[in-house]
């Protein structure tokens, strides 16, 4: 059995919950925080809203690696929580449980992955866990200024 690594980020955003969930509830939204050198592009979403057993299609290039990757959501629960779980691409395992809660009039967003990867710790030390905190740390700093911005936007609206 494959070693399991696990990777866990937290950060609070000054918007609703549900303003939050609907965010990260359209896949289109994925290449907005996804970092520009992973040249991340959805092939595939479904029509409508995601639900559980939904499956998204994607291309990206890891290390310059050209990959396609395929998400299930196996687990739907607005606008609490969702998982999305790969079943095709670079990992052995990969399963992303995307939380949400109310806190002072935001929300705190956090997500857990625990993914297994070929080579084992080893390569998880010497490139998957430096690369996976740098998307992460890319991702977090593009919500933060995604979610400022909409909230400026609203207090000038009025």
């Amino acid at each position: 059995m494959a070693t399991t690594f696990r990777l866990e980020r937290e950060m609070l955003v000054d918007r609703p919950i549900g303003e939050v969930f609907a965010f990260f509830g359209d896949p289109r939204n994925l290449e907005a925080i996804t970092p520009p050198w992973l040249r991340f592009r959805i092939e595939d979403v479904p029509d409508g809203p995601l639900r559980e057993g939904c499956l998204i299609h994607y291309r990206l290039r890891l290390r310059g690696v050209p990959i396609r990757w395929t998400s299930l959501i196996s687990r739907w629960e607005p606008p609490f929580a969702f998982v999305d779980e790969q079943i095709r691409g670079p990992y052995s395992s990969w399963v992303h449980l995307h939380t949400f809660e109310e806190r002072d009039g935001g929300t705190v967003v956090r997500d857990r992955v625990d993914y297994a990867v070929p080579g084992g710790w080893l390569v998880n030390r010497l490139f998957v866990r430096r690369d996976l905190e740098r998307i992460f740390d890319y991702r977090t700093a593009t919500l933060r200024a995604l979610f400022s911005l909409r909230a400026a936007r609203r207090a000038a609206a009025g």
